[in-house]
């Protein structure tokens, strides 16, 4: 900026035209500063063939403008103070960059060299200024830092957020009373979560601040579970951009957008929603945006109607407002004939701030001020502690001071303002952060207010650093509304999520649990199975214990069976009864009356053994039922096996010579009965012994309920029992078909074997049918085996017998049995 001009003495002259301040006060100390008081100019044409000409700003921006009357106020409140640098007065150098980051680095080199034409022989190093309050945005303020940084001057910035300015490496000397993004960015992915907003966009500056900021938001939102359908970012100077943003927001399902942008930015986006009427859809902001007024429109509601965000908290400083509406217009901004010729040139340059005077609108909304507050009261601590003062003896002059110093000393402040606000600086040089939830509403009078409706505080507690007001935000169309936006509804209990291919996780399709598996939570990401003795209910939600199920007396089955057990066994005592009493008639005698006793007895044993397969199996039921079914049936059989045998015996006895009678009487007949039902008793003992038959809970047949059933314990013990009641019945059907041919009036044979062809075929047909009968009804199956076999030889053997004896008692001579009948 400066050249040594060999002359008669050795000057350093600058080059061109000094940068001037639009507003100025000199002092032992000075300040300056950087704001975009004007947000619109026309940059000069640049052939470089010219000396480029003075860029012409316009737009006033208030909100910038009240950044600077804020530290004109801070610094004249120090001045009058007396325990704070009490005999030195604070100067102030403001400069407008007119939102430019060209206009920015003019500023910046201007607060370092000053405003003076020439120097002394040499340049002393010495900046103009002690530090820097600036600048808005991060961009600029990256700009800013990276020219002052090799100087060691410090820069303060209210409003700088990139967590990029947290590098110390890279900025030694950068301060700001406003927290990172990082802790904005994570509160935005929690409060996206906090209202089930799985599916959102995402749009952002394309700048450092932007992109920074949404870096740091989408890894956050990845962690919370929230997925982000699009991601868009686009500059202020980049109009094709933003019309495809616009376009992808228009075609997009997600309802919720995260605005991660500059004022300005925010500014063109909401101009172009609301050209192309895009309404309705929640937007959340950050401190940058949701909270200026410059996007107060007559049509901006519709757009940006319920949004939420996080704000710095608002300015509470006494004597402030009264200072920004007329204190500075009385004693700052006078244009006057005591005006030198500088000053009075930059007075007449800024006649449009003449426009702003008596604007009060903003000044109960004010936020950022507080902060530019805090920002001019921490340099003038840092000062305080260099120049080692004191209430009684002021502070050590002449003032001179390295701007290192002042970088030190600002690590160390800590001090209370008189709004209660602590300021100190962490180790990255950034305050703590805290911010108010706020929420665009309409008041009672239709204007647009920020209402406050939570807050967040990073140096609280864990779990204490959010609160939200839920019930006092308005959504977007003005309603209490909660809106809804998620790539696929939640999965209600009793489903799961399945991944939807090609798409983020928050995209999937809600699939029913499976048979025998359950899942209580909302999106669950599997379904558990029920323990072994449960089963899943209908909507798959809970396990239920499992029905238990087996053949007991009181359902339909159990009675239907229980009737013809009871049946069987009164039509057998029956026909015992009517033998009994015709017990010496010549009928009774010739079929054997002692077998037949007998095999009645074992026929009404046979009825009742099925009543031990009704009934809940416990041990000694299921050792009872299989052992009584295998002995009392082998002592049926035993007795029609003797009754034929004595059928062919007494037929030989007729023959001439023959006396194979006396082999075969009743002492041989029940020896034989005894004999073969012995074998049957030692198979059923060693069955028994080995491995019994025992309760078990069959839970694999069915899947949702438990068959307690008996199982055989020995599945050879079984068969064997069944084999040898088969074997019996085989010899028995054998034998009584060798004598069917006898003469009718004496032959049993014909009986014998038909009720022996009727057992075997229910007990062939009961081998396939028991196999593959489920649960309950493999008991009924025997039961009915055991009935129908048992039917099938009261009937066949006794049925004749009986009707001769009821019916045709005439019949019932010896000479019809001999088939001696008279001609």
């Amino acid at each position: 900026m400066y050249k040594t001009v060999v002359k008669p003495a050795s000057l350093c002259q600058i080059w061109g035209d000094p940068e001037f301040p639009v507003l100025y006060r000199e002092g032992d100390v000075t300040i300056g500063s950087v704001f975009s008081i004007h947000s619109k100019n026309t940059q000069p044409s640049l052939f470089f063939t010219e000396r480029p000409t003075i860029s012409n700003c316009t737009s006033i921006d208030l909100r910038q403008f009240r950044f600077a009357q804020t530290m004109i106020f801070a610094i004249e409140e120090i001045n009058r103070k007396k325990d704070l640098l009490p005999n030195v007065a604070i100067g102030y150098r403001i400069y407008d960059n007119c939102a430019s980051t060209l206009s920015s680095r003019r500023a910046v080199m201007a607060l370092m060299n000053g405003d003076e034409l020439t120097l002394e022989n040499s340049c002393s190093g010495q900046s103009a200024v002690h530090a820097i309050i600036g600048e808005s945005e991060s961009t600029s303020t990256i700009v800013l830092s990276r020219i002052t940084g090799p100087f060691q001057i410090p820069v303060i910035s209210h409003s700088a957020t990139c967590e990029c300015l947290s590098n110390r490496k890279e900025f030694p000397s950068f301060f700001r009373t406003i927290a990172s993004d990082r802790y904005q960015s994570v509160a935005l992915a929690q409060l996206v979560k906090h209202f089930g907003w799985t599916w959102v966009g995402a749009v952002n500056s394309d700048s450092d601040y932007g992109n920074n900021g949404m870096a740091i938001f989408l890894s956050a939102a990845q962690e919370e579970g929230v997925c982000v359908e699009y991601t868009e970012k686009f500059d202020r100077a980049e109009p094709d951009k933003l019309k495809k943003v616009v376009e992808v927001i228009k075609k997009s399902t997600a309802q919720v957008i995260v605005g991660f942008l500059a004022q300005a930015e925010m500014n063109n986006l909401l101009e172009q929603l609301s050209l192309h009427n895009i309404t309705g859809r929640q937007f959340i902001g950050v401190e940058a945006w949701i909270t200026a007024e410059s996007l107060v429109t007559p049509t901006s509601f519709g757009v940006l109607g319920g949004a939420l965000g996080f704000a710095v908290q608002k300015a509470n400083i006494g004597g402030l407002d009264d200072f920004l509406v007329r204190g500075f217009w009385e004693t700052d901004f006078l244009c006057n004939e005591t005006n030198t010729e500088t000053s009075l040139k930059t007075c007449k340059a800024n006649q449009d701030f003449l426009e702003l005077k008596d604007n009060d609108d903003d000044v109960t909304e004010l936020r950022y001020s507080t902060n530019i507050y805090k920002a001019i009261y921490a340099v003038a601590h840092a000062l305080h502690n260099i120049l080692n003062c004191s209430d009684h003896q002021g502070c050590k002059k002449p003032v001179e001071i390295k701007p290192w110093e002042v970088v030190e000393a600002l690590k160390h402040v800590n001090f209370t303002i008189k709004n209660e606000d602590k300021v100190w600086f962490d180790h990255t040089g950034a305050a703590v952060a805290r911010y108010e939830v706020v929420n665009w509403q309409r008041g009672a009078d239709q204007s647009i207010q920020f209402k406050h409706v939570g807050y967040y505080d990073a140096s609280l507690p864990s779990g204490k650093k959010f609160v939200l007001n839920t019930e006092a935000i308005m959504w977007p169309g003005g309603t209490k509304q909660l809106p809804v936006s998620v790539c696929s509804e939640s999965c209600h209990p009793g489903s799961y999520k399945v991944l939807q291919k090609g798409k983020p996780v928050c995209c999937f399709d809600c699939i029913p649990c499976p048979v025998g598996e359950f899942s209580n939570t909302t999106d669950s990401v599997d379904c558990k199975k029920c323990p072994e003795a449960y089963w899943s209910n209908q909507n798959r939600d809970a396990c239920l214990l499992k029905k238990i199920e087996f053949l007991s007396f009181i359902e339909v089955m159990g009675k239907v069976l229980l009737f013809f057990t009871l049946l069987g066994v009164l039509l057998t005592l029956k026909v015992a009864t009517l033998f009994l009493i015709n017990k010496d008639t010549p009928l009774v005698k010739a079929n054997n009356s002692e077998l037949s006793f007998l095999l009645l007895f074992s026929l009404s044993l046979c009825f009742l053994c099925s009543l031990t397969f009704i009934g809940k199996p416990t041990e000694w039921s299921c050792m009872l039922r299989h052992t009584a079914f295998g002995i009392t049936f082998v002592l049926c059989i035993s007795c029609i096996l003797g009754k034929t045998i004595v059928v062919l015996m007494a037929f030989k006895a007729t023959l001439p010579g023959n006396n194979v009678m006396k082999w075969f009487g009743p002492a041989q007949q029940r020896l034989t009965v005894f004999f073969f039902t012995f074998i049957q008793v030692i198979i059923c003992i060693l069955w028994l012994t080995i491995r019994p038959p025992f309760p078990l809970k069959n839970m694999t047949y069915y899947m949702e309920k438990i068959i307690l059933e008996c199982a055989l314990g020995s599945p050879f013990g079984f068969w064997a029992v069944l084999g040898y009641i088969g074997l019996l019945a085989l010899l028995c059907f054998v034998l009584a078909f060798l004598a069917r041919k006898l003469p009718d009036s004496f032959n049993e044979g014909k009986h014998i074997t038909f009720s022996m062809l009727i057992f075997c075929a229910v007990w062939l047909t009961f081998i396939p049918a028991y196999v593959s009968s489920p649960g309950k009804f493999t008991v009924a199956v025997e039961i009915f085996a055991i009935l129908a076999s048992s039917y099938g030889i009261l009937f066949c053997i006794f049925a004749p017998k009986c009707f001769i004896l009821v019916l045709k008692p005439e019949l019932n001579t010896k000479k019809h049995l001999l088939g001696k009948t008279q001609g």
